[in-house]
């Protein structure tokens, strides 16, 4: 065969994939057009029906992407599908107070000029990525995708086997579970997670308001947790706002208009009146992190490896630091002639990405515990920390570089 990294198993001519992927939010389909672009058969399982996942109306939800991960997106052919919706970050202010107090007197500003490799990031809303991806695989003739549920998975000397809800079977030589935090391609593979509950929820929604944002994203961390505004295109923001689990709980059960009472003091009034714009939903966070982020024949990425605290955005960028690092490893491992799915290479993506991703999730940690709560000589030594951080244009071009995912070892699809 031409691929020689595609083959079949001859019982009954089945068709054996390169690459199984178990999840089609986004990063699961974002390996799969990597993968497919470079030349393996790739089949995507969700349980999901795909006419649901691609007309979602507006609701809010959107994320923080960061400069490295807009660049993979543009690899893979899809921003040039979202470029149009999406609102770049031109400058992030941070700062400390409590709610209707407004901020400290010191606050962390970066502009995106000091990057000089264009804004730091670009807000994108769910509705319209999602969809994106969904049309890309459609247009892929390497990509398979099948609307079934996961019951069961077996490995053996020459692939992994999916047993279906439908009483189908899928073969394929890797496993990639893409399925969240509560991944069931782990606990089927008997892979444990650390973590714990941080006793805080994020209250998500949409919000209007009188007065143009100019591309700025605020951070402002109150006592409680912190409250991210983060610019959508228009006069529109997006709001993840973090409450004590009974505070969030009491909050979320409100009425639209006692809703924005609560918001009020804590968004402040420096936009003008605010109106909510869609749905509101409510997260609990927790920090979840599989003990193994690989098995025999099987790989994790995105929520189902990791979990983190929204405080940085991280999130999704993180996930796709997961595609960018396992296409790396996937298709140098081919071009050498190895079989992709051993157990040599899958480590390899393992301890790149295990240090990244504790590192991370140790920041976050530490972030939301050092700001998160009202003790007088903590404000102090943060408030001077921010001031210290503003006022070394070398330390704070060195966190706006952080925050715009270019540091570290950054996969192929992620370099300039």
């Amino acid at each position: 065969m031409d691929n020689p990294a595609i083959f079949y198993i001859c019982e009954g001519m089945t068709e054996m994939s390169d690459i199984l992927i178990v999840g089609g939010g986004l990063n699961g389909p974002a390996l799969a057009l990597a993968l497919a672009r470079r030349g393996m058969r790739v089949t995507v399982v969700d349980a999901l029906p795909e006419t649901v996942r691609k007309n979602a109306a507006f609701d809010g939800r959107a994320y923080a992407l960061a400069l490295a991960s807009k660049r993979l997106l543009e690899r893979i052919g899809i921003w040039s599908r979202v470029a149009g919706h999406s609102q770049p970050m031109l400058e992030i202010k941070a700062s400390d107070g409590r709610a209707g107090e407004g901020p400290a007197p010191f606050f962390l500003h970066f502009d995106a000029g000091e990057l000089e490799e264009g804004p730091m990031g670009f807000m994108l809303e769910d509705r319209f990525l999602r969809r994106a991806f969904l049309e890309a695989m459609d247009d892929e003739p390497l990509i398979t995708q099948v609307e079934d549920r996961v019951e069961a998975q077996e490995v053996d000397a020459t692939g992994v086997t999916l047993q279906l809800a439908s009483g189908k079977a899928l073969r394929g030589r890797l496993l990639v579970g893409c399925d969240g935090r509560d991944s069931g391609t782990a606990s089927r593979a008997g892979i444990r997670r650390t973590g714990w509950d941080y006793g805080q929820t994020a209250l998500v929604c949409a919000i209007g308001h009188e007065k143009p944002h100019h591309g700025i994203a605020h951070q402002f961390f109150m006592p409680p947790g912190p409250l991210a505004i983060l610019p959508l295109p228009g006069n529109v923001s997006s709001i993840v706002w973090s409450e004590t689990h009974e505070n969030a709980a009491a909050i979320n059960a409100l009425p639209d208009a006692e809703y924005l009472e609560v918001l009020r003091p804590r968004f402040g009034d420096f936009l003008g009146e605010i109106s909510l714009k869609g749905k509101r939903f409510a997260y609990p966070l927790k920090l979840t992190i599989a003990n193994r982020f690989v098995g025999e024949r099987l790989v994790l990425i995105g929520d189902a490896a990791h979990g983190m605290h929204p405080i940085a955005g991280q999130g999704l960028n993180a996930g796709l630091r997961d595609v960018g690092a396992l296409v790396d490893v996937l298709s140098h491992a081919a071009r050498r002639g190895e079989d992709f799915a051993s157990s040599l290479v899958l480590n390899r993506y393992q301890e790149w990405r295990r240090f990244d991703v504790a590192t991370l999730a140790a920041a976050t940690d530490l972030t939301n515990k050092l700001f998160s709560n009202d003790n007088p000589l903590l404000r102090a030594v943060r408030d001077v920390g921010m001031g210290v951080v503003g006022a070394m244009p070398g330390l704070r071009r060195g966190f706006m570089r952080e925050a715009a995912g270019l540091t570290g070892e950054l996969p192929e699809l992620m370099r300039a």
